[in-house]
């Protein structure tokens, strides 16, 4: 029994930094917090407004596997083969817990806050075998084989849907999902804190400059 892919589907993004954003709204206010010594502060009311969050989901892409699967049995006498589609869901994510002031930088003269975040994390693939299409080759599939083809290509497609994910450019469009999520949330913090018009650039490890 061999177990193979025969093509890597077109994958297509869909960013949620809409959904991103309302994640952490509500943690925007969180620098009222602080008591007044600390109003107008924009590294500590940055600060808290992450404090409230563990982690923001802010990009999802939806992709799609193509692979296939050999079963034979009785020494060679019953040879099936399963093609499969099979959809797929990530979601990327950015871990807040270990995020402290010593990841937040004012430039006082640039009226710049400057954040530096860990890099984007690609979760575990979600297959949707709901929606996914078969096409079966064999003159009897036995009970039996119809569950090994079924699991095998789960496997195959699960692998191929993590490495689909960690595509340059569906990590790009992630980081910069996030980012927009983030200095949107940032903006409306430092607004409140006083700091009105300021710009925020928002960093990820492993990017240049970070």
């Amino acid at each position: 029994m061999t177990t193979s892919p025969i093509s890597r589907a077109r994958s297509q993004a869909l960013p949620w930094a809409l959904a991103g954003a309302l994640a952490i709204s509500t943690a925007g206010l969180g620098w009222l917090a602080f008591g007044p010594e600390d109003h107008g502060d924009p590294v500590a009311a940055s600060v808290t407004a992450f404090t409230r969050q563990n982690k923001l989901t802010a990009f999802s892409a939806q992709l799609s596997t193509v692979v296939s699967s050999e079963d034979s049995r009785f020494f060679g006498l019953l040879e099936s083969r399963q093609v499969a589609v099979i959809p797929a869901r990530v979601d990327y994510a950015v871990d807040f817990s270990g995020v402290d002031a010593g990841d937040f930088a004012w430039d006082e003269e640039a009226y710049r806050l400057v954040v530096d975040l860990p890099a984007i994390a690609v979760g575990r693939p979600n297959l949707d075998e709901a929606r996914a299409q078969y096409l079966q080759e064999g003159m009897l599939i036995t009970r039996e084989a119809a569950a090994r083809l079924n699991r095998d290509n789960t496997l195959v497609a699960e692998r191929l849907a993590a490495e689909q994910a960690s595509d340059p450019v569906l990590l790009q469009l992630a980081r910069n999902a996030a980012r927009d999520a983030v200095r949107q949330n940032l903006v409306t913090v430092l607004d409140a804190a006083g700091h009105p018009g300021a710009r925020v650039d928002v960093r990820f490890a492993g990017e240049p400059g970070a």
